[in-house]
């Protein structure tokens, strides 16, 4: 990703962030103090009224999942904060925040997806519980009342503390909107909810094609894809886990089964039947049966039987809550479910797991034989588990994964359709608008390509055959223009770098001192300014044009000097006071002279970069240069470099008035001048760039290699 995608994406990423966090904060803020609200969808409703459904629906998904690591349930209701950034991008955007009446019908809207669908979502993911949540309270009282069913009482109760909470939320977020969107846009860009192809958008829409829009069938596509693949996945879950359910109950059931088998004298059997809950240690046999069976919730029926050809005598048989068990000695008809086990059962060998629906109800019932010590079967021991409890447990589970999914799913063609509609249709109708906009003037080239074009026939019946008509329409001789306006452009550009050099050296053949110096000081700057790239100084700036554009204008940095006396230009000694301010004046003078070129090509960045470069680059960085005393990063960058550049090479270059100085001397004093004279992050440049820098001074003959 460029750097300038990823700086335009940023935002929005810390924006939608901020939103989640403020959804958690709110969340945990109330929880804390116990207040029977929530207050953990501001966030999201406030950055779906900037951003659009996009972010709303992302910033409400992530909230969830970000609450769900202290609250696992809050998962599961993704699809109701989904709901709810939908709900308020369509009010904010179709202008309803604005009267009274569409912010109580907002807040109503609102209410009814968190409280009213939440419950309902809440019954059937949990089972009822009155009692629960931050509205047990009220439903309690609502209930007490005497008018309403306790689901009812508990419904209204959600509903009401929602609607505080929905209110509450929404006043919040019309104090955000009324004192932060315009700053936020102006960091944001172009926002969301006017559309970041608002132009691309415009594009007038050719009602006579044919067929669903490539958006539509892109929609359908991926809908019809994910339904699939999820109605496949859930399926194949339910199973598994209805699969793995009953298989742990059995194993559950086998388990409290054996511990009970485990748990009876097989001596006192016998007792147990004739004298009842009188016989010695019965009681207490009879608390350790209902330990057993109370240390598992999905236990219902713990009971002992002899199986004989009469029936099952009861040994024991625990109460429950709706139903008490029956006395030692009873005797009960065998349900019919156990008639094809009755031979083993009545020869005491073990049997597997049955699952039955007789007169007890839907149960799975697991024995477990209970021997003497000449390995006779004196009788069983059961355990069952209600089959209408794991149906429960599966039917939560499947409301899970329907939750679950919807919020996904919700989440994901929102995300698809979002990019469809930026990276697909906005393109394609930008070109084709674009395209039908183009205009040349031949008309026998237009003609010969159009006819190439028309053969084509694209019949596709969507956005793509309204791309095709709009280039059928401007298919003329593009390439050849582009290749005829590349080659002269590529022949200006050579004429412009061979007029400047010619001109630099007509200037410089004045300076009996300066030999070779513009060519050095360009081939200075561009090391300099790629090695400023590869560092990451000023990355803004050091665009691959900027860097060309200042070391094609190089030459012309002395460009003043044309106007420089040649008894100053070419004095052999030390320039005194007078000389020296007329020396000075060579900056003005090339700023004047290429602004008078300017006046032709106001628009030229290589000739701003120029003025620039002949100007200012005898500016120093502490402001105590010349000509306008300019400090810091108000002198241009071009100038800031040249500057350095340019005292290098003066250093390392024979004079008639002074020897060269050595290379490493010059460098310890461009050194010295960071901060002062120079840039400090130009001169960091330019000393990792010393090998490089001394290469190119060898070659001019400046250094020794």
């Amino acid at each position: 990703m460029s750097r300038q995608k990823i700086k335009s994406v940023t935002p929005w990423v810390l924006f939608c962030l901020a939103g989640v966090a403020w959804n958690v904060v709110g969340a945990r803020l109330v929880a804390f103090l116990g207040l029977p609200l929530f207050l953990d969808s501001q966030g999201t409703v406030f950055v779906a009224a900037i951003g659009g459904y996009l972010p709303g629906i992302v910033v409400g998904y992530l909230s969830n999942l970000a609450n769900s690591t202290y609250d696992p349930i809050s998962v599961f209701y993704c699809v109701t904060s989904v709901m709810i950034a939908g709900t308020a991008t369509f009010f904010y955007h179709k202008g309803l925040f604005r009267k009274l009446p569409g912010l109580l019908l907002f807040v109503f809207v609102l209410a009814f997806l968190g409280g009213g669908l939440g419950s309902v979502m809440g019954w059937a993911l949990y089972g009822f519980d009155m009692e629960s949540g931050v509205s047990g309270a009220l439903a309690v009282r609502i209930y007490e009342s005497g008018s309403f069913t306790p689901f009812t009482a508990k419904l209204i109760a959600d509903f009401t503390v929602d609607v505080a909470d929905k209110a509450l939320t929404v006043l919040l977020v019309l104090l955000a909107l009324r004192f932060v969107p315009r700053r936020l846009e102006s960091v944001l860009g172009v926002p969301v909810r006017r559309g970041a192809h608002a132009e691309i958008n415009a594009a007038p829409k050719n009602k006579s094609l044919r067929g669903i829009s490539l958006r539509t069938k892109i929609a359908l596509m991926i809908s019809g894809a994910v339904l699939l693949l999820a109605l496949s996945a859930s399926l194949i879950t339910f199973l598994l886990y209805r699969q793995a359910l009953i298989e742990q109950h059995i194993k559950l059931g086998q388990g409290v089964a054996e511990l009970v088998a485990s748990a009876i004298d097989p001596g006192a059997v016998d007792r147990y039947l004739e004298e009842g809950e009188n016989a010695a240690g019965y009681r207490e046999m009879e608390s350790m049966l209902y330990r057993i069976r109370d240390s598992s919730p999905d236990i219902q029926y713990v009971y002992v039987y002899r199986i004989l050809p009469d029936g099952c005598h009861v040994v024991f048989d625990l109460d429950t809550d709706d139903l008490p068990g029956s006395n030692p000695g009873d005797i009960h008809a065998f349900d019919p479910s156990f008639y094809d086990y009755l031979p083993s059962l009545l020869a005491g060998e073990p049997i597997e797991p049955i699952i039955s629906n007789d007169f007890y109800g839907w149960l799975l019932t697991a024995y477990a034989p209970v021997y003497n010590d000449a390995g006779e079967c004196v009788c069983y021991a059961a355990a069952d588990t209600s089959m209408e409890k794991l149906r429960n447990y599966e039917l939560r589970f499947l409301a899970q994964q329907i939750s679950l999914f919807v919020g996904s799913f919700l989440l994901i063609l929102s995300v698809t359709l979002w990019l469809t509609e930026e990276r697909v249709i906005a393109p394609i109708n930008a070109i084709a608008k674009a395209a039908g906009m183009f205009a040349y003037d031949s008309e026998e080239a237009r003609a010969e390509n159009v006819e190439i074009v028309q053969a084509l026939d694209i019949r596709t019946g969507d956005e793509i055959e309204n791309l095709y008509h709009a280039i059928l329409k401007t298919a003329t001789d593009t390439m050849r223009y582009i290749a005829d306006s590349q080659k002269k452009a590529a022949t200006i550009a050579r004429m412009q770098n061979g007029l400047i050099l010619t001109l630099a050296d007509l200037v410089e053949s004045r300076d009996q001192n300066t030999g070779d110096h513009v060519r050095k000081t360009a081939a200075y700057t561009e090391i300099i300014m790629k090695q400023m790239k590869r560092d990451g100084v000023y990355p803004e700036a050091l665009t691959n044009e900027f860097i060309a554009e200042v070391v094609s204008a190089a030459p012309l940095h002395d460009m003043g000097k044309i106007h420089v006396p040649d008894a100053i230009l070419n004095k052999p000694g030390k320039l005194n006071e007078i000389e020296f301010q007329e020396m000075k004046k060579h900056t003005v003078a090339g700023q004047d002279i290429i602004s008078k070129v300017m006046q032709i090509d106001p628009d030229s960045e290589y000739l701003r970069e120029a003025r620039n470069l002949a100007a200012y680059h005898h500016e120093h960085w502490d402001g105590t240069g010349y000509p306008s005393g300019l400090a810091g990063e108000d002198i241009p960058l071009s100038a800031r470099v040249m500057a350095v550049a340019d005292v290098f090479d003066a250093l390392v270059s024979r004079r008639s008035y002074k020897e060269a100085f050595p290379f490493e001397k010059a460098v310890q004093i461009i050194r010295e001048g960071a901060g002062s004279h120079f840039d400090p992050k130009i001169v960091e440049a330019f000393l990792h760039a010393e090998t490089e820098v001394r290469r190119v001074a060898a070659a001019f003959g400046a250094v020794s290699a």
